[in-house]
């Protein structure tokens, strides 16, 4: 049976912390930032988590499983 492929979108947009959490970026951050506020911005910047209901599908994806 051959290996198993990484998604190159999923090695592109997640990182696996230490302890085995699931890092994402904030979307909307890219562009038309003339309109939005500045401490909405700020939020933008900072990495989050993802959801718990979506980390099966994402370490499928990055095949962790």
């Amino acid at each position: 049976m051959p290996k198993m492929k990484t998604k190159s979108s999923a090695k592109k947009r997640f990182k696996v912390t230490g302890t085995g959490k699931i890092k994402r970026k904030h979307a909307f951050k890219s562009h038309i930032l003339t309109k939005k506020s500045k401490k909405r911005k700020l939020k933008l910047t900072h990495d989050g988590l993802v959801h718990k209901a979506d980390e099966p599908n994402i370490k499928q994806m990055l095949t962790l499983k």
